[in-house]
């Protein structure tokens, strides 16, 4: 029962290419890998109370509008920055790049930055972290805002999948410290894809 929602994005395409079923079978894949660790108790972000009673994420339906070829323009020699969060806790990030794409006739811009911590990890050398706020925050979505995940392309552009937002675990608990989005990282837009507010 919990991953019909996600056989359901392939059943409903079916004058889809095959490219487009493609990315659905791997959306599908991607939020029941984000499921079994959110049902795990010991990987878990939720509380117990609201562990105890989890079925699912709630989700935008998947809009192909929100995903996009973007141009990739790298910052060299950024000065490194303590990133506030809502601790005190004060993790050191540079800026990587800047991430230019068009939505609906207009241009945006938004940062990624890379953990300086992280590039001595084998499994995410090549991580960027690209936190951002949108118009449908303290509605639909978290009011803090959502993060997505990327890695550092070969070439000058990259693939922006809004449909892979995801809230920052502050969303789930108060334990956690999470990062705050940089006021830069502002759409003037809803971005009515990826995860909504729990």
């Amino acid at each position: 029962m919990k991953f019909v929602v996600f056989s359901l994005l392939l059943v409903i395409c079916d004058v889809c290419t095959a490219q487009d079923k493609e990315y659905l079978a791997e959306l599908q894949q991607h939020r029941e890998e984000i499921y079994l660790k959110f049902a795990n108790k010991e990987e878990s972000p939720l509380e117990e109370n609201d562990l105890r009673d989890f079925k699912t994420l709630d989700y935008f339906e998947v809009n192909p509008e929100f995903r996009l070829k973007a141009k990739f323009v790298r910052t060299p020699n950024t000065p490194l920055f303590a990133m506030p969060t809502t601790t005190s806790r004060l993790p050191i990030y540079r800026k990587y790049a800047e991430i230019y794409f068009s939505y609906d006739g207009k241009k945006y811009k938004l940062d990624c930055y890379q953990n300086q911590e992280l590039i001595s990890d084998p499994e995410y050398f090549d991580y960027l972290f690209l936190p951002f706020t949108d118009l449908t925050n303290g509605q639909t979505t978290y009011s803090g805002g959502r993060y997505l995940d990327l890695r550092i392309p070969e070439g000058d552009s990259i693939i922006l999948d809004f449909n892979k937002a995801y809230n920052p675990y502050c969303a789930y608990s108060g334990e956690y410290s999470c990062p705050v989005v940089p006021k830069e990282n502002h759409l003037e837009i809803p971005v009515t894809a990826g995860v909504k507010k729990f």
